[in-house]
């Protein structure tokens, strides 16, 4: 029986610093622009103003906590139409289906906050300390003068960026100029600092030194894309057949690889794609264009790394050329991704135009069901809560029909006549009471279909356009 080893090996690998070439090419442009827009969005749109009127913010995109509403342009969302962020998600998850079934990790490699922010840090980095050998040199030197200096001045920018990112978070639920104000004089909200210091904390700390371990071990996206892909999926490959064996030029028998080592020195997660399809691979292209500038200073046909499916490589295998790119996007499985897509984002947009500017919810007041009278009329009461969408003071007028053909009266406790007037972008709760004549039959029917109209009379500024209804029932009394 042997004994136990004294030093068993260890489950765990210190992580390696990794420090990505500078590199040029058409998928580092696209990733350029694709971060400037993005951030562009995320910092300048809370900034972004839009005229509602005198009782609403004239901030474009609000997430308006204390109003209960969300704001996006000339759309308003209230709680009760979450159904609408909802939609919104599911499109979110479906779009994030589609991409990865045509293209592999594209949202990973070219959209992820992670990447976006990320990629940030290291032009600041590559800024500051120069490019890969430079970085290389200075994270293996000593803490001296220069590696303190240059350390202060990035992590410095670093901060400033994280804090800028919290910063812009916050603006997102408040108007922006008024709590930047604040938050300069020192009279924002606690939570408001709060929210910003952890929001820029985390952004310090993942994009600065967590990177490709957020990718690899926190988000659960790799794991799930397997399921996503299938044989036409369009991926980053490298084409080993036409590459190995590895060695210098000139050699009767070697490949197209040269092993310059160009593929994995610009790679922002550390890997060589040459081994394969990986977890880690984000498919940023990077790697591509590296190759294709290698491939241009050697004489070589570019393409040695790049973007084909599993059924490309049987085809190039074979001395064929591949598939056409639409008809790896254009397949059955994508098809359905966007119909669905489609169909979701349609749904929306009918709702969305279809919707009303008032509200009514009418709740039967059950305790008791009914009161008789003493002329012998019934009545019944019920609870009116009226949501008033507009930005201004409405008039809501009440009446009702129902398919029996019978007689009701109506009236509103503590008003004269059947109007309401509800605040502007409030919620207002109205007693209504219905009384049945005496021997009329409603009066000595068990239930009676009912339906109350709500009318907008419109205000001083205007006039109304809307009527909704809701159905509830009439309960008398059974001879």
């Amino acid at each position: 029986m042997s004994s136990p080893d004294a030093n068993p090996p260890s489950l765990y690998a210190a992580r390696e610093p990794i420090f990505p070439r500078r590199v040029k090419g058409q998928f580092r442009n696209l990733k350029w622009w694709l971060m400037a827009v993005l951030l562009g969005i995320y910092y300048i749109t809370p900034w972004i103003r839009w005229d509602r009127g005198p009782n609403l913010p004239d901030q474009a995109v609000l997430i308006d906590m204390g109003g209960r509403r969300f704001f996006f342009f000339m759309i308003e969302i209230w709680p009760h139409e979450f159904y609408f962020v909802a939609g919104l998600l599911i499109m979110a998850g479906l779009g994030l289906f589609l991409f990865t079934s045509a293209a592999g990790r594209v949202w990973c490699g070219y959209a992820c906050p992670q990447t976006v922010w990320t990629d940030l840090f290291i032009l600041v980095e590559r800024w500051v300390e120069g490019d890969r050998n430079a970085r290389i040199r200075l994270h293996r030197q000593k803490w001296d003068a220069e590696k303190i200096r240059k350390s202060l001045v990035k992590w410095t920018i670093w901060f400033a960026i994280a804090l800028a990112t919290g910063g812009a978070w916050i603006f997102y639920f408040t108007d922006a100029p008024t709590l930047f104000w604040n938050l300069l004089n020192g009279s924002a909200h606690p939570i408001a600092y709060t929210t910003m210091f952890i929001l820029a904390a985390t952004t310090f700390a993942f994009g600065g030194f967590a990177r490709e371990q957020m990718c690899i071990y926190a988000c659960p996206w790799p794991r799930i894309q397997a399921a996503m892909m299938d044989e036409d999926t369009l991926t980053i490959g490298y084409r080993e057949w036409r590459g190995e064996p590895r060695g210098k030029q000139g050699v009767e028998g070697n490949g197209d690889c040269i092993d310059c080592m160009a593929c994995v020195n610009v790679c922002p997660m550390g890997i060589d794609i040459r081994n394969g399809q990986q977890l880690a691979c984000i498919t940023c292209g990077l790697c591509i264009d590296a190759c294709n500038d290698m491939m241009d200073k050697i004489g070589k046909p570019r393409g040695l790394i790049g973007y084909l499916a599993l059924t490309d490589e049987t085809r190039e295998r074979e001395g064929k050329p591949p598939k056409s790119v639409w008809s790896h996007v254009f397949r059955v499985r994508t098809m359905i991704y966007t119909t669905l897509w489609s169909v979701v984002g349609v749904s929306l947009v009918v709702a969305l135009f279809l919707r009303t500017e008032i509200e009514v919810n009418v709740s039967p007041v059950r305790n008791p069901q009914f009161v008789v009278l003493k002329d012998g009329s019934i009545r019944n009461t019920y609870e009116l809560r009226l949501l008033n969408k507009h930005g201004d003071d409405r008039v809501f007028v009440v009446s009702s029909t129902n398919e029996a053909g019978a007689e009701f009266q109506l009236s509103l406790e503590g008003a004269e006549a059947l109007e309401v007037l509800v605040p502007a972008n409030e919620t207002k709760t109205q007693r209504l009471y219905v009384t049945a004549p005496a021997g009329s039959d409603a009066a000595s029917s068990e239930r009676t279909e009912l339906r109350l109209w709500i009318e907008d009379l419109g205000s001083s500024s205007g006039t109304g356009t809307d009527r909704v209804y809701h159905d509830t029932v009439f309960n008398g009394k059974e001879d």
